[in-house]
């Protein structure tokens, strides 16, 4: 016959214990560390319904505006998202601002989703827009990837979807734009309690033809995303310093609403994929 000591005994009654009556203190723990989903009117409390209503739809809600016009679009002071002072701290003469709620296509996604669907850049490339000019729908970006430095222009591929979400990040990428060439930006991602900012700025100028339409970082695109009970969010608030010489051969306003439309619509897909 098996001889066990007190100690013996005691363990195996203590993990027996253990084994029928967990613990509750770390699930406890856990649910303590779950922030739960913010609504569209917790963060646009002043959003009326026809903005709503085109915030859910296909759409969405765009506007191209110059800087001495006011933004429709006012977060909650409580929300802490204040995309407007960035972009405003280069003094652009073109702004834009959008809203997106993106349906969750099975389930809802958290913010390593949101993540992960920006880190496709190579999915940017031949997705189309509609051309006034030619009168069809021609592919926006001709090549995307991302870079090794602004140094090392290397194409690099993209990485394997995270398992984990980093605190920060900067990458840079190249767009080969039909209409304005090899265009080159940085891309700065940070991480909040509720969701991520990413900031894409041109490290290099743009040109059109024998014109500079952008010179380096004098584009600043603001993009927010927070899973909300709703769906997905994206907000984007975007400036550029356009002079007044480029502003009457190219219509910026167009441009900036084809780049705003192909952007959400990579996001869009990005997040079908994530899981």
């Amino acid at each position: 016959m098996l001889s066990f000591g007190k100690n013996a005994v005691f363990c195996l009654i203590l993990c027996l214990l253990c084994f029928f009556f967990p613990s509750t203190a770390g699930a406890e723990a856990s649910l303590e560390g779950i922030i739960p989903l913010r609504s569209i009117e917790e963060l646009f409390p002043g959003l009326d319904e026809v903005r709503k209503n085109e915030a859910f739809s296909e759409d969405g809600f765009i506007r191209v505006l110059r800087k001495n016009e006011a933004l429709e679009l006012i977060p909650a002071l409580t929300s802490g998202i204040d995309l407007y002072n960035r972009v405003m701290q280069n003094k652009p003469a073109y702004l834009a601002e959008a809203l997106f709620v993106l349906p969750y296509p099975r389930e809802t996604l958290d913010i390593l989703d949101a993540y992960n669907s920006l880190g496709k850049v190579r999915d940017l490339k031949g997705r189309l827009y509609k051309s006034h000019t030619r009168r069809a729908e021609v592919p926006l970006f001709e090549e995307a990837t991302r870079l090794e430095s602004p140094r090392r222009t290397i194409p690099i591929p993209d990485p394997q979807p995270a398992r984990e979400l980093p605190p920060s990040e900067t990458v840079y990428i190249l767009l080969k734009d039909t209409n304005f060439g090899d265009t080159f930006y940085r891309g700065e991602l940070s991480t909040s309690p509720h969701g991520l900012d990413y900031n894409l700025t041109n490290f290099k100028g743009l040109r059109f033809l024998f014109f500079t339409v952008l010179k380096e970082e004098n584009l600043s695109v603001n993009m927010y995303m927070e899973p909300l009970a709703e769906g997905m969010l994206l907000y984007i608030v975007g400036g550029a310093e356009v002079s007044d010489f480029i502003a009457k051969r190219i219509n910026i306003s167009s441009a900036i609403a084809k780049r705003t439309v192909v952007f959400v619509d990579w996001v869009r897909e990005g997040l079908k994929t994530v899981r």
